[in-house]
């Protein structure tokens, strides 16, 4: 016991550090595979903590990795500091206030993210140094998370290869071991080109590729009707083709985004829409080609792991805020609509509390629902690696997702409290995992009663490399 409350000591005694580097992060918000102010920030500070570094891993080049440590098992703990388009917002205010600039915010809480798991991993450092305990731990600055599949990525190219548990955590308006349950996904652009004509005089001679992905939008909502309820496809029109009506477009290309339980429905359920793309390409006599950019699998759940995260969640208690915290959190509600904060305690598994704001108690890992999930790279290193995942109090229950009430809570003070706390949880995990060696033994059977013994096989064919230019919408 004393171990585990040094670890959290040794937590504190950085976390003013830390959060300042999620602020630091925060004020220079960077899309996908753009982050390179954000990972510059993160790579100075494993420096400046003692760890080796190894910069550019998998060819991307804001993905670093930190090391310390020698012999025992390897533990990895993941990050994240990539942001979202179109939510910029001035920190701390619960009214909508976009900054000027780019558009671009810290709509998920990544700042926090990646900040806390490199504080939790600093702190095993730390204690590693201190107590001489056999093992190694690493951070891995993960870019890309929002769409681009950044871990994905890394996992093919075999940096979680000698992995033997991945610890990660999100934020959120509430606190715990996370449930493993997210969709599958594969990204793909789909490109349609024709023949240009005038509109008016000859438009028999055209061949419009903008009917062509219209034809492919109504095909795939027909489609719906007939694929399983828990998968969801979206789409994005990329290029219409220009902004002349008096010419046949000649070319036009749509994003499609597909979702589902499962890696086998997933390729399934994609087939099926790259067919209906077919379809509309020999009803407008056109040609299409899709080219697939991003993919993550499911994640996979460790019972091992997530049974010693818990138990150091009960240690440690639920996170501690103030009238203060309590207040902000209790104005950003009042933007919410009450079906959001409804859909947050049932996201939760939690009945609604009256005056709640903040999410002050530990919830069970058999609490949290399985629906209403999105997709997280994350699970592709959940099938390579016996993995686990945290969620952190960050903001007020009832905070949509990617919105710019999250945003504008990214730097409060009950923010930084959360982020601290949940590095906490993560760290003793880590630490717990480096002095039982049975239990990242568990971990790694369950992990294989699962996935089986096969290489795991990324949803990202061999090939296709990352989209370094995402954040130009291209």
């Amino acid at each position: 016991m004393q171990n585990t409350e040094e670890i959290w000591r040794l937590v504190d005694a950085k976390g003013r550090d830390f959060a300042a580097l999620a602020d630091r992060v925060f004020d220079t918000p960077e899309l996908n595979f753009s982050e390179h102010r954000s990972a510059a920030e993160h790579t100075a500070m494993l420096r400046a903590q003692g760890f080796s570094v190894t910069e550019d891993v998998a060819g991307i080049p804001t993905a670093m990795l930190g090391e310390w440590g020698e012999g025992g098992p390897v533990i990895a703990i993941m990050g994240e500091y990539d942001a979202l388009p179109g939510l910029s917002q001035e920190a701390g205010v619960a009214e909508h206030r976009p900054l000027p600039g780019d558009g671009v915010g810290h709509g998920c809480g990544h700042n926090l993210l990646g900040s806390a798991s490199l504080l939790a991993a600093t702190a095993v450092k730390d204690f590693l140094e201190a107590s001489g305990l056999p093992g190694r731990v690493r951070y891995y600055g993960c870019p890309a998370e929002e769409g681009g599949s950044g871990k994905t990525y890394m996992v093919r190219a075999g940096a979680f290869a000698d992995v033997d548990a991945a610890i990660c955590w999100h934020p959120s308006a509430f606190t715990g071991v996370r449930v493993a349950a997210s969709l599958a996904c594969m990204e793909a652009d789909f490109t349609f080109t024709g023949r240009s004509a005038h509109a008016a005089a000859a438009p028999h001679l055209g061949r419009s590729a903008l009917d062509a992905v219209e034809l492919m939008n109504v095909g795939v909502n027909y489609m719906r009707e007939h694929m399983p309820s828990s998968a969801r496809v979206h789409y994005a029109l990329i290029d219409g083709g220009g902004i002349a009506p008096n010419v046949v477009q000649a070319k036009a290309t749509v994003r499609y985004l597909v979702r589902s339980r499962e890696l086998p429905e997933l390729y399934a359920l994609f087939d099926r829409v790259v067919k209906v793309a077919a379809g509309a390409a020999l009803m407008t006599e056109t040609q299409v080609e899709h080219r697939i950019f991003s993919g993550d699998a499911n994640l996979i759940a460790n019972a091992p792991l997530e049974e010693v995260m818990a138990a150091e969640f009960r240690h440690l208690g639920p996170p501690v805020f103030d009238d203060a915290d309590r207040a902000f959190a209790a104005a950003i509600q009042a933007t919410l609509r009450p079906e959001d904060i409804a859909a947050s305690f049932k996201r939760a598994g939690q009945r609604p509390r009256e005056g709640a704001a903040l999410g002050d108690w530990l919830v069970d890992r058999d609490d949290w629902s399985r629906d209403d999930i999105g997709s997280t790279d994350v699970g592709s290193v959940s099938w390579a690696v016996p993995t686990v995942q945290a969620a952190g109090t960050t903001y007020a229950i009832g905070t949509p997702g990617h919105s710019w009430q999250l945003t504008a809570q990214g730097k409060s003070p009950a923010a930084h409290k959360g982020m601290v706390h949940v590095a906490k949880a993560m760290a003793a995990t880590a630490v717990a995992l480096m002095r039982d060696p049975d239990a990242v033994a568990r971990a790694k059977a369950d992990h294989r009663a699962r996935v089986g013994d096969g290489p795991f096989v990324p949803p990202i064919p061999e090939g296709v490399e990352p989209r370094l230019d995402m954040a130009k919408g291209i």
